[in-house]
């Protein structure tokens, strides 16, 4: 059942304060029949104040409002059996732009007549849903120009990538082909990232799939012989921001690229994992393998670039650093738990 509201509908002063009223309004009867439409109706819509009085709804203007869901609505509505509440319809007239327009309508109970009556309040929301769309439309555009500058980046990366490989072959010094060769490596990397990323839509990143196209490129890249030396992923689906897995990708990057160089000297066998668990907000990569592992004294491994750009990266991520001989092999541990109520991960993904 709907509320009622008491109100005299004979008095000259409640049928000046609908008329007067800035909201577009139209008084009905409970045959739908206009008792009184508020100045703001007619200018909105278009329509003679000297012509709308006394005649039902559907004949007011060019016909318009001859809508049977409209009708069927109001008389539930006088009915008692219905409501009608941020009812939303399209008003279309000919040779003009169809209105959105939002319907409410309230019983009000003639005191005067012993009656039943409708107060129709109109809200036209044509320009709000307009610039809803744009905003959407403009929205979905610089998605798509995102990913495609993101496809552009990753391209280009390839062939940069492939040139340091050929200059690598080319050069005649052992310590420039290994930078070369490492460069490489990175930009691969990277062009890893930027593919996910154009793959992605919004900020986020399910990790594992990052992750697990990650492997894939750094294996390729690195490895001469995939029956002697493997590179494996495991992952949870822990979503996180696009900022977050670009950090984390080359994290692992160098992790690997270290494990390569210093755990399997000429390529020996063995593997090489990538693990990454979440719970939670906080947090665990980890790169192990089996190598010959941690190198000690005059044979211990200066700390290079790789070295550098993983600790400022985890700092940036509020993370930990941890070496451990993994016997045999070597585990690096990335660890972050979260403090102070900050979240770096967003939930799991379903």
């Amino acid at each position: 059942m709907t509320e009622t509201i008491r109100f005299g509908s004979d008095s000259p002063a409640a049928l000046a304060i609908i008329i007067a009223s800035n909201e577009p309004l139209l008084f009905l009867t409970a045959g739908l029949v206009v008792i009184a439409a508020s100045s703001s109706f007619c200018r909105a819509f278009e329509i003679d104040p000297a012509k709308i009085v006394g005649r039902k709804i559907s004949g007011i203007g060019n016909g318009e409002w001859a809508s049977p869901k409209l009708a069927s609505l109001l008389n539930a509505t006088a009915s008692g059996s219905a409501r009608i509440e941020a009812y939303e319809i399209d008003l279309e007239r000919p040779g003009q732009e169809t209105r959105r327009l939002i319907l409410n309508a309230q019983i009000l109970a003639d005191t005067a007549l012993n009656d039943v009556n409708l107060l129709l309040a109109v809200t036209d929301v044509t320009l709000a849903r307009s610039e809803a769309r744009q905003k959407d439309q403009l929205i979905r555009e610089k998605a798509m120009l995102i990913q495609e500058v993101q496809h552009r980046i990753a391209n280009s990366l390839q062939i940069i990538a492939s040139v340091l490989m050929q200059s690598a072959r080319r050069v005649q010094s052992e310590e420039a082909r290994g930078y070369l060769v490492h460069a490489h490596q990175r930009v691969m990397s990277i062009a890893a990232v930027q593919r996910q990323l154009a793959a992605t839509e919004g900020d986020k990143v399910i990790l594992r799939d990052y992750l697990m196209q990650l492997g894939a490129s750094l294996g390729a890249s690195m490895i001469v012989d995939p029956e002697r030396l493997s590179l494996s992923v495991t992952a949870d689906n822990t979503v996180v921001s696009a900022s977050d897995s670009v950090s984390l990708g080359l994290i692992v990057t160098e992790l690997v690229i270290n494990a390569f160089k210093h755990g399997f000297p000429d390529q020996a066998s063995g593997v090489i994992r990538i693990d990454y668990r979440a719970d939670g907000s906080d947090w665990t990569l980890t790169v192990i393998d089996d190598g010959v592992g941690i190198a000690e004294g005059e044979d211990a491994p200066k700390s290079g670039l790789g070295t550098g750009i993983v600790q400022a990266l985890s700092r940036n991520l509020q993370s930990v650093v941890t070496v451990t001989d993994a016997k045999p092999g070597t585990a690096v541990t990335i660890t972050h738990r979260a403090a102070d109520g900050q979240h770096r991960n967003a939930p799991p993904a379903a």
